[in-house]
This record gives C-alpha cells, sequence and structure tokens, in this order.
C-alpha cells in the first residue's frame, strides 16, 4: 500500500536541454511562431456552436444582455488562460496540462488528467465531424439531396446511421496532420481566416441592417435583463464552453520557437480574439430580432431573412462548415501529442512516443487518433457523449490552476535521480574516497577526518550560527507546511461549496450550514496563502523569463472555483459515463502504467546535488 501511494505522487523533472539532448530522437520539430499558435488557438476554439448558441443562450437565459455573458464567461477563461500562460512558458514541453501536473501534483493526478484528455478529444473530433454533413446539406436542398458519398446511410440489421462524410473528413485531416506541424499549422490558419471574414460579414453587415431598422430587438418590453442577473450568469456558464479550445495552444509548446514568449501571446492573443468577436456577434443578432423571436437552430440565418437577406443563410452556412473543419484540426492536434508525453513517461507503450524522421511528429499516434476518432464518427451518434467533452477540459482547467498554488508556495525542492546516475553518484563517491585517502595517506586518513569533523562540530556548536541555521530551517519547513495545508483547505472547502450549493435535494439549512462550512474552509485557505510568502524556489523553477501568473492566490482559487462548480453541475449521466472511462484508465495504470513509469527506479535528491551530479557525469562522458 505504502509503494502504491509513493507511485501516485512521484514528480518528473522538468524537461531540460539536458534531458532534451538525451531524447533528441524522441524530439519535435520548432516550427511554430505567434501567428500560427494564434491561428491554432481561435481555429479551435470558435467552432460552429457560436453560430447556434447565441439563439439558445438569448431565448431562455440572457436576453439582450447575451454580450455581458460571453464577457463574464470571456473573463473566467482568461483566469485559466493566465495559468496555461505561465506554466506553458516555463515547462514547453508536449502534453498539456498532463505535463504540468506530472510536475507539480504527482503521477497518480497526472495519468488521470491525461487519460481524460484522450477521451475529450477522440469524442470532440468525432462530434465535430458528424455535424459538417448536416451543413452541407443546405447548399444541396435538404439531407434527401445530398450526393450519396456525403448522406448519411441508416444499416437497418444494425440499427445504426453511418457517416461516410465525416469518416472521410476525419482521415482527410488526419493525413495532413501527418505531413508536418508547419504545413497543417498553415491550412488551419487559412481556415480560420476564412471563417472570420464570416463572421466580420455578420458583424459589418448585421451593424448596418440594425441602424436602418433602429435596433429593435433592444427595445423589448422585458427590457436588457428580461430574466435578471442569475439568468445572464447562467447564460455565462453556459456559453462558458465556446472558449474551450485555447488549450490546444499550450498542447503544440514542444514545437514552438521561443517558447517563453510566444506561447504566453499566442494564448492571450487567441483568447481576445474569440472574445472579441463573439461580443460583437451577439450585439448584433440580438439586436436584429428580439431574443424571444429568434430561430434557436439558425438565429444568424434567420435573422438576417427576417430582413429580406435570404442568400446571407449560405454565407453563414458556409463559415460554419469552415469553423468545423478548424475545429476538427484543432481537436485531432493535442491528442497525438498527450499520447506521445505520456509514452515518454513510460505510463503508455514506446510505441506512441515514435517520432517520424522526416516530418518530425508522432505519425504513430496519430494515425491511431485518427482511426479511433473516423470509427467514432462513422458508427455512433456521439452527440449525447458531447458532454463527456467538458469534463477532461474542466479537469484540466482545474489541476492546472492547483498547479500554479503549488509551483508558487510548494514547488519541487527534489528532483529523480534515474538509476544509471546513481551508479554514477557512486563512483564518484569512491573516487573521491580514494583521493582523500591519497591525499592524507593510509594512516594519517583518520586522524585527518577527526580534524575536519572536530572543526565542523565547533562551529556548528556556535550558539549564533546553530539558532541562525536551526530558525531558518524550522521557519521554511513551517511555511512549506503551512502552504500545502492552505492549499488542500482550498480544493476541500471549493468541492463542499459547489457541492452543496448545487444540491438541491437537501433541506435549506443543510444547504447553508454546508456551504458555509465550506466557504470557511476556503477563506481560511486562502486567507492563509495571502498571509504567508511564496517560496524563494518558484524563481528558479522550470524556463525562467517567461510569463508570470498576476493576482496569486486569489486568481488560481477564482479559477479552481469556476471549473469545479461547472464540472459539478455537467449533470449525473455524464459523470456515469465518464466514471466507466476513469475507472478503465486506473486499471491501465494498476497493470501497466505504474510498473512501467520512468520514475519507477529513480531516487529524489535536492535540486543543487542533482545539478552536481549531472555536471560530473557529463564530464566524466557518462550520458544517462
Amino acid at each position: 500500500m505504502g509503494s502504491g501511494v509513493r507511485a501516485l505522487m512521484r514528480r518528473k523533472q522538468v524537461d531540460s536541454e539536458r534531458t532534451r539532448a538525451a531524447g533528441s530522437a524522441h524530439q519535435l520539430r520548432k516550427e511554430l511562431s505567434v501567428t500560427q499558435l494564434v491561428a491554432i488557438g481561435v481555429g479551435s476554439t470558435i467552432g460552429a456552436g457560436v453560430y447556434v448558441l447565441v439563439g439558445t443562450v438569448a431565448r431562455e437565459h440572457s436576453g439582450p444582455a447575451l454580450t455581458l455573458s460571453f464577457l463574464i464567461a470571456g473573463i473566467a477563461a482568461a483566469l485559466s488562460a493566465f495559468c496555461y500562460a505561465e506554466l506553458a512558458s516555463r515547462c514547453p514541453s508536449a502534453g498539456s496540462a498532463y505535463h504540468y501536473s506530472y510536475i507539480c501534483v504527482g503521477e497518480g493526478v497526472a495519468w488521470l488528467i491525461g487519460w481524460a484528455l484522450i477521451l475529450e478529444y477522440t469524442i470532440g473530433g468525432s462530434a465535430v465531424a458528424r455535424g459538417i454533413s448536416p451543413n452541407l446539406a443546405i447548399f444541396f436542398g435538404g439531407q434527401d439531396s445530398l450526393p450519396w458519398i456525403l448522406a448519411r446511410h441508416e444499416i437497418p440489421w444494425l440499427d445504426v446511421v453511418v457517416d461516410p462524410c465525416a469518416a472521410f473528413l476525419v482521415f482527410v485531416v488526419t493525413g495532413l496532420l501527418c505531413v508536418g506541424i508547419k504545413e497543417s499549422s498553415f491550412v488551419q490558419g487559412v481556415v480560420t481566416v476564412l471563417n472570420c471574414f464570416v463572421m466580420l460579414f455578420v458583424i459589418i453587415a448585421g451593424s448596418y441592417v440594425g441602424f436602418q431598422t433602429g435596433w429593435v430587438g433592444y427595445k423589448v418590453a422585458g427590457g436588457f435583463f428580461p430574466y435578471g442577473a442569475n439568468g445572464m450568469l447562467a447564460g455565462s456558464a453556459t456559453v462558458f464552453f465556446a472558449y474551450i479550445g485555447f488549450d490546444s495552444v499550450a498542447s503544440t509548446a514542444e514545437e514552438v520557437k521561443n517558447p517563453q514568449r510566444d506561447l504566453p501571446l499566442g494564448i492571450g492573443t487567441a483568447l481576445s480574439i474569440c472574445c472579441t468577436l463573439y461580443m460583437l456577434v451577439s450585439v448584433v443578432i440580438v439586436g436584429l430580432v428580439p431574443y424571444f423571436a429568434m430561430d434557436p437552430d439558425t438565429p444568424i440565418s434567420s435573422a438576417f431573412a427576417k430582413h429580406g437577406m435570404h442568400w446571407a443563410m449560405y454565407l453563414v452556412t458556409t463559415g460554419a462548415v469552415l469553423a468545423l473543419c478548424s475545429t476538427l484540426m484543432g481537436s485531432i492536434l493535442p491528442q497525438p501529442r498527450i499520447l506521445m508525453a505520456m509514452a515518454r513517461d513510460g505510463l503508455l507503450p514506446s510505441f506512441f512516443s515514435d517520432v517520424h524522421k522526416t516530418s518530425q511528429v508522432p505519425v504513430k499516434s496519430t494515425i491511431v487518433t485518427g482511426i479511433c476518432a473516423a470509427a467514432l464518427a462513422f458508427f455512433m451518434d456521439v452527440s449525447q457523449l458531447a458532454g463527456m467533452v467538458s469534463v477532461g477540459t474542466l479537469l484540466a482547467f482545474t489541476v492546472v490552476a492547483v498547479s500554479i498554488l503549488i509551483l508558487r508556495y510548494v514547488p519541487p525542492d527534489e528532483v529523480p535521480l534515474p538509476s544509471s546516475l546513481q551508479a554514477s553518484l557512486r563512483l564518484s563517491q569512491e573516487n573521491d574516497e580514494e583521493k582523500l585517502r591519497g591525499t592524507l595517506g593510509d594512516d594519517d586518513h583518520e586522524q585527518g577526518s577527526a580534524e575536519i569533523s572536530d572543526v565542523v562540530v565547533e562551529s556548528i556548536n556556535d550558539p549564533l550560527i546553530e539558532k541562525q541555521l536551526y530558525a531558518s530551517n524550522l521557519n521554511e519547513t513551517k511555511r512549506r507546511r503551512t502552504a500545502a495545508c492552505s492549499i488542500a483547505s482550498v480544493c476541500i472547502g471549493v468541492l463542499i461549496l459547489t457541492t452543496s450549493a448545487s444540491a438541491t435535494f437537501l433541506p435549506f439549512l443543510v444547504r447553508c450550514f454546508v456551504c458555509a462550512f465550506g466557504g470557511l474552509l476556503l477563506l481560511a485557505g486562502l486567507g492563509m496563502l495571502c498571509w504567508i510568502d511564496q517560496d524563494d524556489g518558484r524563481h528558479s523553477f522550470g524556463h525562467s523569463g517567461g510569463f508570470i501568473c498576476p493576482f496569486v492566490p486569489l486568481l488560481p482559487v477564482m479559477c479552481i472555483l469556476i471549473n469545479t462548480y461547472l464540472l459539478i453541475n455537467l449533470g449525473g449521466g455524464t459523470w456515469m459515463r465518464v466514471g466507466v472511462w476513469l475507472v478503465m484508465g486506473v486499471f491501465v495504470y494498476i497493470f501497466y502504467g505504474r510498473t512501467h513509469s520512468s520514475l519507477t527506479d529513480v531516487v529524489y535528491v535536492p535540486v543543487a546535488e542533482a545539478n552536481e551530479i549531472y555536471g560530473q557525469s557529463s564530464s566524466s562522458g557518462f550520458v544517462a
């Protein structure tokens, strides 16, 4: 039991130039700049949902206040983006949230995050691919008019509706991703720019019509907040998922030319562009048509049609198809890199870590990802499983925020030393001992050692030095212990608070009492984190010189609170299906990952001592 717990808690080291050189056979090509990162982030985030979401949320939750719902959701997403930006610049390696949690939290949590992200990207890519065929049907006059290769077909004896168009598009995207990151990012950039032009058309043309007609949507009887502030906040919780996708930028960290500068810029710029476009589109569409008269399925097309612009339907549908294609690429792109990162760490077979010599992308992982996504898109109607996509993302957002707190207050002060370097350490210690004996002589060795020991003991026994050393070590140990308990208090308090607040079946007084208890734990932990000092080791953790997340600990704690609340409210059916997948992952870890992990035989030593050992091994020509 003790060894199993230690396995769950073991943490790996941030990839350094030394470790990258040792594993150069599995390294990805650095090709990406800020422009390409922005294209990946915007393309992965702005899906076809925005062309539908504005109508549904405006009718049911926000009304004319839809713009504020998008703004609040964008601010909430920015909290996670700040956390991702710091960790991506400090730890620029493939794997995204899996990689960060493995370094800061531990192997057990990292495995669950990686396993959940595998499910997210597979189902997400399949769901996006299944949505392309219905949009194409608009150009042909309906589903029945689609060509045979593009139409869906029912297999009577299996009661299954297959979608060859979806599977074909997944294979096309998979082949493009296998060619190289530079080529695939260029294509995604072109598609994303075209989609943005369609959205700009909606904004500009819609504004012209709005000024001509007097913005009738803002003159409704219910006012700007027909459903009140609660309705606006409920709309924010719904449209928050429209911002999911910027984390795809972090998964390409290893392929960025200047990650310390470009990754934070790419994440921040992509999220800002998405938020701006969402808000401008919602301002225009809500103003053209009263919120209660919106078509929930095609709000943008129907808004233009009511003002005599029927031809705009085809342009808006083109934008939706482009958005789906770009999102499909953004869904399939990260998963092979997560599989590769997990295989590098020994948690999955080494097959997934192979990098093609020419294209320098994980071709085998990409092909496996494409086959699985294409099979799901071809055979299954994954719309009912779409909620499972959000679980992986929200879990990743939460753990990344927790990792920021750990990095700032209790960063790892020990690093794993491989078994090969343990042998080098023993050899180095034996050589040092022989040199000492040769210098002092065999007869004088014991006498010299005794004299040195007397000097050391005399120095340590000095009252002033002894008091300073003891106080310094005691204060640092106490600070780290207090910080760790405070982080745990925050996490437990958030979980109790969000669970009890969502448990509507409980009596009112019981809910209030439990919420108050959770809130006290949360505030106590947050107050203690604000009071104590952050760890000095944070300055040297990972790669320095990158983005620093502001307002710590308040910003990560707010991020944890928001994401946990959204997780709790995803519904029991979604959690049941995700639970089955996570249980499968636990068995895979127990029977394979735990025993094949690259940290199985390591010994943890202080950072300074590890650097000295690496220096000695490199000078002696020993390679780990």
